[in-house]
């Protein structure tokens, strides 16, 4: 049997790692190799790949997905491109979003333009977004359909990118596939995000900063699950098609806080409010029946059980964060965030 050649780009990163460790695991597909490419920017770690570092199956090439050269080599070499790398931090748009356009919007285009020079008959391109591209809803949820609102320099240049995409499949014919998922947590999430800042916050005694009145809603979506469908999109998705991806459980950021706090063993007392950032959307949720009608996705990790895990991760493993924790521009967005609260 030929090996599946699959280029996994931001395989370093949070997602990406799950993404290539699950695929070269024991329960993985057989007959899948996989380059990574990663420029190993603060959100990419090499660590997160180390279980699978002695794979016959992985090869890992460090590099940036807006040099055109090594994209065009790399992409000759691969059969499918899924393609995760991305700025994805909204407050480190806000402060700077001019590296959220180059590689969210440039280096996707780079991707699709090698893609069509090696691949015009339809090699399969999975190209993984968000569902901050909608923007924010009131009621209900975002279908496919509706059209992208974004409202952070994050989101807009993952909008862009989507558009970019969709727009190789109407004008070159590629066999793109776009997702849309929910907010992820799990471990080897960098310590910027809701969840990890929580824990890491809370096994070092300090507290967990929630904006505004921490009424903001997410859906909240296991790495595991989406691991799992992507791999469905990967496998048996359709060119052209979006599909959103999502966790079935939403909760305010506050109700998430109080979750935390409970598997962490923290006092009540722990939540520190702070002011809200500009542009916040109030409630992100996104309708995925059409994953679970076409590829049969649904769910499986249960939320409580996914914290615990992932708090017990944190917990076992601080070398893996708390270096990330000392990094310039995190101290600072925390700082931020502390002159904020007063």
């Amino acid at each position: 049997m030929t090996a599946t050649r699959i280029l996994v780009t931001g395989g370093a990163g949070f997602i990406g790692s799950h993404y290539v460790r699950t695929l070269l695991g024991p329960a993985g597909p057989r007959g899948v190799r996989i380059t990574v490419l990663d420029k190993l920017t603060y959100a990419g770690n090499l660590a997160n790949l180390r279980p699978v570092a002695a794979h016959p199956g992985y090869r890992f090439v460090r590099g940036d997905i807006c040099d055109s050269l090594l994209v065009d080599r790399l992409v000759a070499e691969h059969d499918q491109v899924v393609h995760f790398a991305a700025e994805s931090h909204v407050d480190r748009s806000i402060a700077d979003g001019g590296d959220f356009v180059r590689t969210n919007a440039l280096g996707t285009y780079t991707l699709l333009e090698a893609v069509r020079r090696r691949h015009g008959d339809g090699a399969a391109f999975v190209h993984v977004s968000t569902d901050e591209v909608y923007g924010s809803i009131e009621q209900g949820t975002w279908p496919e359909t509706d059209p992208v609102l974004p409202s952070s320099p994050y989101a807009a240049a993952k909008a862009a990118s989507d558009l970019l995409a969709l727009a190789f499949v109407r004008t070159h014919g590629l066999d793109v596939r776009v997702t849309r998922c929910a907010n992820n947590y799990g471990p080897h999430q960098h310590p910027e995000k809701l969840v990890p800042l929580a824990i890491t916050n809370l096994l070092d005694g300090g507290d967990v900063p929630l904006y505004g009145d921490g009424l903001h809603v997410r859906d909240w979506l296991h790495v595991d699950d989406h691991v799992r469908a992507l791999e469905l999109v990967r496998t048996r998705g359709r060119a052209g098609e979006v599909y959103n991806i999502g966790g079935g459980t939403q909760l305010t950021n506050r109700e998430m806080a109080e979750r935390l706090l409970e598997a962490c063993g923290a006092a009540p007392d722990r939540i520190r409010y702070v002011e809200d950032r500009k542009g916040h959307d109030r409630r992100y949720a996104v309708d995925w029946n059409k994953i679970r009608c076409e590829l049969g996705y649904a769910p499986r990790r249960d939320l409580a059980d996914g914290l615990a895990e992932t708090v017990a991760w944190y917990r076992a493993n601080r070398p893996w964060w708390e270096p990330l924790k000392r990094r310039p521009l995190l101290r600072k967005l925390g700082d931020r965030q502390q002159r904020a609260a007063g």
